[in-house]
């Protein structure tokens, strides 16, 4: 029971995540600022997956700020990504 509910989480938010993604359109939008590089940063792995089955999602805003999209965006996948070591299980020995 705790295994569905766990996977059901998961399945609403990769939903969640997907209804964010960048799409090619027009560019009569304002553009995507340092907060938009930042969540197209964390949800760089689903826009992945996305893309993979349907070409018109984007990883990368291209309708942005310029540097402070990118400086968000970057910031948002090497401390997303590099936060998933505090999952990790720590052992028992110490491994210098």
């Amino acid at each position: 029971m705790k295994r569905t509910r766990i996977m059901v989480l998961v399945l609403l938010t990769l939903l969640l995540c997907s209804s964010c993604l960048s799409v090619a359109t027009p560019e009569e939008r304002a553009p995507a600022g340092f907060l938009m590089g930042i969540w197209h940063g964390w949800i760089a792995p689903v826009a992945l997956i996305a893309r993979l089955f349907n070409p018109i999602y984007r990883i990368y805003e291209t309708n942005n700020t310029g540097w402070w999209y990118e400086f968000g965006f970057y910031i948002a996948l090497v401390g997303g990504f590099g936060s998933l070591a505090l999952f990790r299980r720590k052992s028992g020995g110490d491994h210098r």
